[in-house]
């Protein structure tokens, strides 16, 4: 059976899971693209639905057999084109979603026997989320700690932007940073936060045990954190440039931990 009308019950839960509220609600999100299939079956995520174009030209090339053989083990639906382009958000679609459970990741979670850690807060842009997780992911760091307001890391543009780095990283949300802070102190995790008042230059620091904090692209970090952090640190910079952009600069500081433990 083929679904060929936009009103059939799982196309509206299909369009509805790009609201954030509708996520947290259903405990669901949506991936695309054969790639994003792949990754999720390879690292066992928890897949509900797959929701496949019966006669998207454009997915002809895109879906290896190997991953049709893989994909026809779970519940899977078909569209006509139609109906498909009308729930995908991408421009030229590969004819193959799927809906996904969303992990528990509770600030009880937290895996304090880390040697790095990376914080953010109030991250805004999907790019820059989608970024630092790929970033985080390619050093094999396996959870981050976002707060509350940070951007959903479930909407659409940063699921994508991850190219499946969403499925190897715990993501762990925090009613409080400054709480987190007092608790990482307790276990002897050294907690540095970048800020461009500072002198203190981050190739000076011992990232040994060490939470990095990233804030937000416009504001930077809150003031309240920034007084509870041991250390406030930036990235010199020669040119006339003051700032870098938020994934830019995490990639930066955490390579340059990553280099540093190869000494």
């Amino acid at each position: 059976m083929v679904i060929t009308s936009r009103d059939n019950d799982l196309i509206k839960h299909v369009r509805k899971l790009k609201e954030k509220k509708y996520r947290e609600e259903c405990k669901e999100f949506i991936i695309e693209g054969a790639k994003m299939i792949e990754e999720a079956i390879k690292e066992k995520a928890n897949i509900n639905t797959i929701i496949i174009c019966d006669d998207c030209k454009t997915g002809e090339d895109c879906i290896s057999n190997e991953l049709m053989y893989e994909i026809a083990k779970f519940d899977c639906v078909y569209t006509d084109e139609k109906v498909f382009t009308s729930i995908t958000d991408v421009v030229n679609p590969q004819g193959v979603m799927a809906i996904v459970e969303k992990p528990e990741c509770e600030e009880t979670n937290i895996d304090y026997k880390q040697d790095m850690f990376l914080i953010l807060d109030n991250i805004q842009d999907p790019g820059n989320m989608g970024t630092i997780l790929r970033t985080v992911d390619s050093l094999n760091i396996k959870q981050i700690i976002i707060s509350k307001d940070t951007t959903d890391i479930y909407s659409p543009k940063v699921v994508r932007a991850t190219m499946g780095a969403i499925f190897r990283v715990n993501v762990i949300e925090v009613d409080s940073i400054v709480k987190l802070i007092k608790d990482m102190k307790k276990h002897k995790i050294n907690v540095y936060a970048t800020d461009l008042r500072t002198d203190q230059n981050m190739y000076d620091i011992d990232y040994k045990k060490s939470a990095i904090i990233i804030g937000n692209e416009a504001n930077g970090i809150n003031e309240e954190i920034l007084k509870a952090v041991d250390k406030k640190i930036r990235i010199p910079m020669v040119g006339k440039t003051e700032s870098l952009n938020a994934a830019v600069a995490t990639g930066i500081i955490l390579y340059e931990a990553f280099r540093e433990k190869l000494k």
